[in-house]
């Protein structure tokens, strides 16, 4: 019995402790229901608070912006009746102009009128006028005005040509000065060194022995250079020093070099010769090539033809008057760029044309011609432009100058080779040479003066226009080139230039 009643008693303890603790946990979420309550009224209370604030500040705000915007609808409304106002006021004005302004164009168009109808009284007036003058004159209205045109023309005509020459002389001497600036700053911009050439070589002997083994047995290996290279080896006694002559500065320069290679090497015979000859054949020509790359480089052009850059570079042993004609074409190159610049012409052809104006200079001892029609045609065959070769080929005046590039191309050619120091020739013989220039132009009648310019390349004559006529004077210029041909010695050639002009002066007193 005891048995059973134990575990009936825990069964019924176990139940009533849940009983118990359930109604506990009921006890103690309602309490905690009434403070979640409690603390959920309390926000509701505050955010209604909170939102009768807010509601009272947006009145407040509200009031504020409807009092602004009333002020500021006050103040626009103020500001366009002003304006309206004004616009009014010049309404009116302009309604008062227009009205003076229909006035006045009324009153204009009366004088119009009027005028009109003076003109054609006038008009007529003149007409009859013009009539009874042509009656009693017995002439026509253009044969009036011819006979009044020829006496006021004799009577102011030395007034006219006075104006005329005034006028001439003014601006002549206004393009002179302009044109003097603008070489003096083109010559400013390019000043170059000028070492003269000669045309002969010296080659150096490390002693005087060496002579005969030059000469050799008979003179054979003299021979056989002379033979090879077409050049002229002087052996004299000047010590340690042979020289090489000839007029072909490429030849000169591959003797040369054969030669220092012969000494250097030390076996000199025919057959070494005809080596070192070939040797110094290509180390010119690779000169020659690099010479004529390094001016195309140095001139900034960049589109010849290889065969031209090689002619280019054959100038670099080519010589005129003893200026290296290479340099002298580098210089004309910067110089015609100079002038295009200052002239507003085109300044890449002058440049290319400077550049080439002397590379029919290169074969001129090869082939027929004169170096600028030799330059022409090798610049037609390599198919050049047009305007480089027209520009180039007027630098000596053998053709008219057909644009400004030509008078570029011999203005900077003639600065180059007229400049002092730029060519050899000794005062004395130069200013010997000029005089005897003018004498052989003053020897012949009827010469007022005469006057050696270009430096010697060109003597200008002038003639008595009284003494000898137009005829005459065509006679008398291939008189005074065939005079100079026959008693004097120079370089080149000498252009005579003869002049024949009438002046009539008078005097203001």
């Amino acid at each position: 019995m005891e048995q059973i009643f134990l575990p009936l008693m825990g069964i019924a303890t176990l139940f009533l402790g849940i009983a118990l603790g359930y109604f506990a946990r009921q006890s103690i979420a309602k309490r905690d229901h009434k403070a979640l309550e409690t603390k959920v009224q309390k926000r509701i209370d505050h955010a209604k608070k909170r939102s009768k604030e807010i509601v009272v500040e947006a009145k407040e705000k509200y009031a504020e912006l409807i009092e602004t915007a009333r002020k500021e609808t006050e103040e626009k409304s103020e500001e366009l009746f002003k304006r309206e106002k004004f616009l009014l006021k010049r309404e009116n004005s302009l309604d008062e102009k227009m009205s003076d302004y229909d006035k006045k164009e009324k009153t204009f168009n009366q004088k119009v009128k009027r005028l009109k109808e003076i003109k054609e009284e006038v008009d007529k007036m003149q007409e009859k006028a013009e009539k009874d003058l042509m009656k009693i004159a017995g002439m026509s209205k253009e044969e009036a005005q011819s006979e009044l045109y020829q006496v006021l023309e004799k009577e102011y005509e030395g007034d006219i040509l006075e104006r005329i020459m005034k006028l001439e002389k003014e601006g002549s001497d206004r393009y002179l000065n302009r044109a003097k600036e603008i070489l003096s700053s083109v010559i400013q911009k390019y000043a170059s060194s000028q070492v003269q050439d000669l045309t002969t070589s010296n080659v150096s002997l490390p002693d005087d022995e060496i002579k005969g083994r030059i000469i050799g047995k008979e003179g054979r290996n003299i021979k056989t250079l002379e033979k090879l290279t077409g050049v002229e080896v002087i052996v004299d006694d000047t010590p340690e020093t042979v020289i090489i002559s000839s007029f072909d500065p490429v030849r000169r320069q591959i003797a040369k070099i054969a030669l220092e290679k012969l000494i250097f090497d030390g076996r000199i015979q025919p057959a070494r010769i005809e080596e070192m000859v070939e040797m110094a054949e290509e180390e010119v020509s690779d000169q020659i090539k690099k010479a004529g790359e390094a001016a195309v480089y140095e001139a900034g052009i960049i589109d010849l033809d290889p065969k031209v850059v090689n002619l280019l570079g054959r100038l670099h042993f080519r010589s005129s008057y003893g200026q290296n004609v290479l340099n002298h074409s580098l210089e004309v190159s910067f110089l015609a760029g100079a002038l295009a610049n200052e002239v507003g012409a085109n300044v890449s052809v002058c440049k290319k044309a400077g550049l080439l104006h002397d590379i029919g200079k290169a074969l001129d001892h090869q082939v027929e011609g004169s170096h600028v029609d030799i330059g022409t045609r090798i610049l037609q065959k390599f198919d050049t432009e047009e305007d480089v070769i027209t520009a180039m080929k007027s630098h000596h005046e053998e053709y008219p100058y057909e644009t400004i590039e030509s008078v570029l191309i011999q203005t900077a050619d003639a600065i180059s080779g007229g400049r002092p120091g730029a060519r050899k020739d000794t005062l004395e013989n130069y200013l010997k040479r000029l005089s005897e220039l003018e004498e052989v132009a003053n020897s012949f009648e009827g010469i007022d003066k005469s006057y050696a310019i270009q430096a010697g390349r060109e003597i200008r004559v002038f003639v008595k226009p009284e003494a000898v006529n137009d005829l005459e004077a065509k006679k008398m210029v291939r008189e005074i080139a065939n005079k100079i041909q026959e008693e004097l010695k120079y370089p080149g050639e000498i252009k005579v230039t003869l002049i024949r002009e009438t002046r009539v002066v008078d005097y203001a007193k």
